[in-house]
């Protein structure tokens, strides 16, 4: 690998603060160690329309406390086929790119997966994605700053719910993992929480809330993911209304602001660690593999395994919510 000299770096898919941390953790590890880094702007897109540019350290100065990315990102379908991998390679070539290192989340890594069946250039990604939907790392870029902002909203509403006596279906992002209704809901002591990993038996949902009511109790704070398979917020909360027409029932989709602001402290160290393995996993040999972080410690783990699946929701966690909301 002492062979490699010019890096290229990459966002793609949805962004997550603490990216641009880890772009600056890449280029500034990379030009310590003699490396030329490129940025590609626009994922896999700019790849192929060769939006690429060399990197100086001082192109990431003052960016570890801004949200969003510096080199901007998309999604591309065009990348997925064959012709669009040949002109990203082509593009790689063009600029002597000898190595990549990739940002992203589940959607990143599956087209990393199908690009280097095709073609053979090392690679390292980086968890970066809210949703913590990856395996092989313990914690994904950007997933404890969406819960502290979830966090901070829902205990906003709560205050409204209790001025109000209100109950509030509040909508978190998550289409496919349950990871930010979790933690936020635990957090903002909710008395429901609703996920994609668990079948949702709105009766159950409902004579919760029955009880509640007949115990006079104020305020009932119900956190749904956005891809529960009951439905979203909406739903929900037209459910509960039919069942309970005299309830004052409110809605609340929390959105993209999950996605936005400054990141963490947890997320700058994250983002900084991971960046910085990254390159030395580029300079030992060491790619074709995603790093991130397991009881604290860096680890690397293939891209094919990183995309078959998240690890489990423990089960004494949602069981741990029933006990504490009664």
């Amino acid at each position: 690998m002492n062979s490699i000299k010019n890096i290229g770096i990459l966002t793609s898919g949805g962004d997550s603060p603490g990216m641009n941390a880890a772009v600056r953790a890449v280029v500034r590890t990379g030009i310590h160690y003699g490396m030329d880094v490129y940025g590609i702007r626009h994922g896999y897109q700019g790849m192929i329309d060769g939006d690429i540019f060399k990197m100086q350290t001082t192109d990431v100065s003052n960016i570890i406390q801004r949200g969003g990315t510096i080199l901007k990102t998309a999604r591309s379908k065009e990348f997925m086929t064959p012709d669009g991998m040949q002109k990203a390679y082509d593009q790689l070539k063009k600029h002597s790119i000898d190595a990549l290192v990739l940002i992203g989340g589940d959607g990143t890594f599956r087209g990393a997966v199908a690009f280097f069946e095709q073609y053979t250039i090392p690679a390292v990604g980086i968890p970066g994605t809210i949703d913590k939907d990856l395996a092989g790392t313990d914690f994904t870029i950007g997933f404890d700053t969406a819960v502290n902002t979830a966090v901070e909203a829902i205990d906003k509403i709560r205050d409204t719910a209790d001025a109000h006596d209100r109950l509030f279906v509040i909508e978190v992002m998550g289409r496919d993992a349950g990871y930010i209704a979790l933690n936020s809901g635990i957090s903002c002591g909710a008395e429901d929480i609703l996920i994609p990993e668990q079948v949702t038996d709105i009766d159950e949902v409902l004579n919760r809330i029955d009880i509640d009511e007949r115990r006079k109790k104020s305020v009932h704070i119900i956190v749904v993911a956005e891809g529960d398979d009951y439905g979203g917020a909406a739903q929900v909360q037209d459910r509960i209304k039919n069942r309970f027409p005299d309830l004052d029932v409110r809605s609340c989709v929390l959105g993209h602001i999950q996605r936005g602001g400054a990141p963490s402290y947890a997320d700058r160290v994250l983002a900084s660690r991971l960046g910085y393995a990254a390159i030395n996993a580029i300079r030992s040999g060491n790619t074709q593999v995603m790093a991130g972080i397991i009881n604290g410690a860096i680890s690397f783990t293939p891209f094919k395994n990183v995309i078959k699946g998240n690890a489990p929701i423990d089960p004494d966690m949602l069981d741990m919510i029933t006990v504490l909301s009664s």
